[in-house]
């Protein structure tokens, strides 16, 4: 369906209402949004609670349910680009209207460009908020320790074993039945410290994508920011631990300002940690861990972690199965990447097969190296970290695979075979605390 045709039908988006049930067991959100005149929708989030004290009634948990609302309704608003969002919960002041208008705006660029959308943002949403100022009691707990945010992937493996000595103050957390990420979390020993939060979508919403409304990526990572922070509330946590790493800053378009990664960006982490010093609890912490890494020493670290060879999954096809589908962008790129550091007998062990022999992922492999302009719309490194690895690979095989002797037909192995920026890389934009940042300068990998 098209974009200005919807805008005018339904020119209203209301955020009515989120809802707090809480009991002694569990903690549970539900949001109240409306397209005027097509449809309502309920999402929920839902907690287990570590203790029976009751939480609904403290302001900054009203404070961050609201917020919480503020990004999830951004999933349902896509459906038709409403221009009109209304806000009847909460109050907004000016800068929280620009700051969640710069949030929806960027972490919707994919969105924008793969329905090719011609939009800006100042015109592609109007927020108005006609609700009272949040009121509550004032947070009476102090906070201690860790929540690892754990997605299944080589990533969160490498934080997991660099927080390995602050176990007892760690809690693994990751939303939704993802059996690869539950699992994971597992085989790093947080069987009985996973905090495992349940994320519903309302089906009507999916409905409408059958039908074709608009539909596409949104900025995942920011709801995960806001759900992480009400829980870090909810179980007394200080530091919210991320495993974003410097390459998620890199434009997915050339030449272009369409990130898929945007929520997971050293810019979204800076906004965040602005947002919840103003409005939340400064006490409590969000950073990403790895930001001062690059992709190839976060895979050199894992590749060094062979406990764990056999249990992670970064695929994003196969990860309700728990298998790598060996087809998509996700899994040639981690493929590559552990290629400079494995051999193909361990690879083999782990994909069960070899795609830099599969003819059939040679447009996905010259869109992470750079031959073709535009990276793939999924969380994969730089060009540059891509065509690096590759080098570093051929040198390790005397056997080359099929998509490897193509890259050496290009351009660019003659410009990268005998470099590697990555050896000593250390990215000084982050937010890592001290005591944190000693972890991995332990390690001596830059």
């Amino acid at each position: 369906m098209e974009f200005e045709n919807l805008r005018k039908k339904y020119p209203f988006f209301i955020f009515h209402n989120y809802d707090i049930q809480e009991n002694n067991e569990e903690f549970k959100v539900v949001f109240h949004f409306e397209i005027l005149g097509l449809e309502h929708f309920e999402p929920t989030y839902t907690l287990k609670k570590k203790d029976i004290n009751i939480y609904k009634d403290l302001k900054v948990v009203k404070q961050a349910c609201f917020g919480l609302g503020m990004v999830e309704l951004i999933s349902y608003w896509k459906i038709t680009c409403s221009p009109n969002v209304i806000i009847e919960c909460g109050s907004l002041d000016e800068f929280q209207i620009n700051w969640f208008k710069k949030l929806y705006y960027k972490g919707l660029g994919e969105f924008f460009y793969t329905n090719n959308i011609a939009t800006n943002i100042d015109d592609f949403m109007n927020i108005k908020a006609y609700g009272n100022d949040i009121e509550g009691d004032d947070y009476p707990y102090e906070v201690d320790g860790n929540l690892i945010c754990v997605g299944g992937g080589k990533d969160s493996f490498v934080s997991l074993d660099l927080l390995k000595d602050e176990f007892d103050h760690n809690d693994a957390y990751v939303i939704n039945k993802v059996q690869s990420a539950i699992h994971s979390a597992i085989a790093a020993g947080y069987a009985n410290k996973l905090i495992n939060p349940s994320r519903s979508l309302d089906s009507r919403m999916l409905e409408l994508n059958k039908k074709g409304y608009l539909n596409g990526h949104t900025p995942f990572s920011a709801m995960v920011a806001f759900a992480s922070y009400l829980t870090a509330l909810i179980y007394h946590k200080k530091y919210i631990v991320l495993s974003n790493e410097a390459s998620a800053n890199e434009s997915t378009v050339k030449d272009m300002d369409v990130n898929h990664q945007y929520s997971k960006s050293y810019e979204f982490e800076c906004d965040f940690k602005e947002y919840t010093a103003r409005y939340l609890d400064d006490k409590i912490l969000y950073f990403s861990l790895l930001r001062c890494l690059s992709e190839m020493q976060i895979t050199k670290l894992f590749s060094q972690l062979e406990a764990y060879h056999s249990v992670f999954k970064s695929c994003n096809v196969g990860s309700k199965k728990e298998i790598w589908c060996n087809h998509c962008a996700k899994c040639l790129f981690v493929y590559i990447m552990l290629s400079a550091h494995l051999d193909d007998d361990k690879l083999d062990n782990i994909f069960h097969d070899n795609l830099l022999e599969n003819e059939e992922l040679l447009d996905i492999f010259d869109e992470l190296c750079g031959i073709n302009d535009n990276k793939p719309f999924e969380c994969v490194g730089t060009r540059d970290e891509v065509n690096t690895a590759i080098c570093l690979a051929i040198k390790r095989r005397d056997h080359i695979p099929y998509l490897y002797r193509h890259y050496m037909d290009s351009k660019y192995y003659e410009y990268y075979k005998d470099r590697n920026d990555y050896e000593h890389f250390y990215n000084h934009d982050h937010m890592i605390p001290s005591h944190f940042e000693n972890y991995i300068k332990e390690r001596k990998i830059y």
